[in-house]
């Protein structure tokens, strides 16, 4: 059900692509695709919910920019608060107003998570305020067990990436986009 939706609003690109991370891949889920359209949304994300049911969250956190329609649909369905974290002279911070508190259990939210950058550069940003991490919930989880944080995803990719002088598709003259927000440094 989860490919199905991916697969009817465009969300599974192939070409060649430069990941946030500085990898290359010749696949790439744009969820922003998914994310226009609010039932398909909903559908995927109650994916998540339904691995959330034994997990007890007090508000959900995303980064900005892929986490936040996430983290509001997420919200929704658990009926608990949804706000984001977005980046401040390069440190992801929360800004607006947006409180957490000490005991809170949060739940980070993304909408691919490779390497979980952006969702472990959220939790950096929580932990002064004694917050308890409970995980990450995701539409699609891309990442290779390197994070040690429970995933909650509504789908598992495996799609291949190299670094970029290990890539393929750059050794054939292909080249790339960078579909993703972040700069790449």
């Amino acid at each position: 059900m989860v490919i199905d939706h991916l697969k009817q609003s465009q969300a599974l690109l192939e070409g060649h692509f430069l990941l946030s991370s500085g990898r290359h891949s010749n696949r790439y889920c744009q969820c922003a695709k998914l994310l226009q359209y609010p039932d398909r949304a909903a559908a995927v994300l109650s994916v998540v919910v339904e691995k959330l049911k034994d997990t007890q969250v007090d508000i959900v956190v995303g980064p900005a920019m892929g986490g936040i329609i996430v983290a509001y649909e997420l919200g929704r369905q658990l009926g608990v608060p949804a706000i984001f974290t977005e980046r401040e002279e390069g440190k992801m911070c929360l800004r607006r107003g947006f409180e957490v508190h000490q005991g809170q259990r949060v739940l980070i939210t993304e909408d691919v998570v490779t390497t979980g950058k952006s969702s472990l550069e959220t939790i950096e940003a929580l932990k002064e305020f004694g917050v308890e991490i409970v995980g990450i919930a995701c539409i699609a989880n891309r990442s290779t067990g390197n994070i040690s944080y429970p995933i909650f995803e509504a789908i598992k990719l495996d799609i291949e990436s190299w670094e970029a002088e290990d890539c393929p598709l750059c050794k054939q003259g292909i080249p790339y986009v960078k579909p993703g927000s972040r700069a790449i440094k």
